[in-house]
């Protein structure tokens, strides 16, 4: 056995499983992304279909987060969506809103599953730009929704997928990445020009690393400058050394790269400055679980938020 499949399997063996509550009293409530890995009822092209054994898998984790909003990628058609939901119900997480958003790619969507109402639904499923001279679509759709937590607080989420670091035909697929990263900032900027100190938060997978230029176009600048919530494993601070250091060898990585067998964070939950108010940190992590591999080749993150305006 290799020193990394040794060590990831000890590390799966050792994580912590925290179970939580679902916020029945909306006086907090959740967030969460989650790459399903091609969550497939049928074989599309080159990507298989989900097998039962993954599809349990990732409901194990996603009972144990009970996340009160998830955002999905890599969701096949709505039949595939609405397969989990209904699974998820049979087991006791009802989720009654839902949206899913197609896009250039046929076979993988963004999703999202809520247990609040969704007031308003903006789907970008054709958005567009240039880059060398030629006309391209961001490689999946992206989901905007409007969410009414109660009487008092509501937020708006963005989701998206972007383009994957496996190279392009054309051999330019960072530059594919850091242009779709510009059609979404100038929708998050849109909403925040319209809505000075609102909620927003933008999640999921942008597949890239926190100092990438993709992600400091997302994160943006100044007053409109987003969050990084930096989710991590629970218990995985190191508790010697400096407190400062502490926090930056917390373990962040939501995605396993088979091919390389390396680990990295490009699973995100960006919060704006109005909604970062009510963000509790303390509980904000990855989830970590044995065997977490059977169900993805990413880890779901999630947030919680006070649910009323501070």
């Amino acid at each position: 056995m290799s020193q990394h499949r040794w060590i990831r399997r000890a590390a799966g063996a050792l994580c912590l499983v925290v179970v939580l509550v679902g916020s029945a009293a909306t006086n907090t409530f959740s967030v969460a992304t989650y790459n399903l890995e091609n969550y497939l009822e049928v074989p599309a092209g080159s990507r298989p279909s989900k097998a039962d054994m993954a599809k349990a898998a990732i409901r194990e984790g996603l009972l144990i987060l009970r996340p009160d909003v998830l955002a999905v990628q890599e969701i096949g058609t709505t039949n595939a969506l609405l397969e989990l939901r209904g699974a998820l119900k049979t087991e006791g997480l009802d989720y009654p809103f839902w949206e899913h958003v197609t896009g250039y790619d046929t076979n993988i969507h963004v999703a999202i599953l809520s247990r609040f109402r969704l007031t308003a639904r903006r789907p970008h499923a054709n958005e567009g730009f240039l880059l060398r001279g030629r006309r391209f679509r961001t490689s999946r759709g992206i989901a905007e929704v409007d969410v009414q937590v109660n009487s008092r607080y509501r937020f708006t989420l963005f989701t998206a997928h972007l383009k994957s670091r496996r190279e392009s035909p054309d051999g330019f697929q960072d530059e594919l990445r850091e242009q779709e990263a510009l059609v979404l900032r100038r929708l998050i900027e849109q909403r925040l020009k319209e809505r000075p100190g609102g909620n927003l938060v933008v999640l999921g997978d942008f597949n890239d690393h926190p100092d990438s230029k993709p992600l400091k176009i997302l994160l943006g600048r100044g007053r409109t400058a987003l969050v990084d919530t930096r989710p991590a494993e629970r218990g995985s601070a190191v508790v010697s050394g400096a407190a400062s250091r502490a926090s930056e060898r917390t373990i962040t990585w939501t995605h396993h790269y088979a091919k390389e067998d390396t680990y990295s964070r490009i699973d995100y939950i960006l919060i704006s400055p109005g909604m970062a108010q009510e963000w509790k940190a303390g509980e904000t992590f990855v989830l970590c679980m044995p065997e977490w591999g059977v169900a993805s080749d990413h880890r779901p993150v999630l947030a919680r938020f006070s649910a009323e305006d501070r």
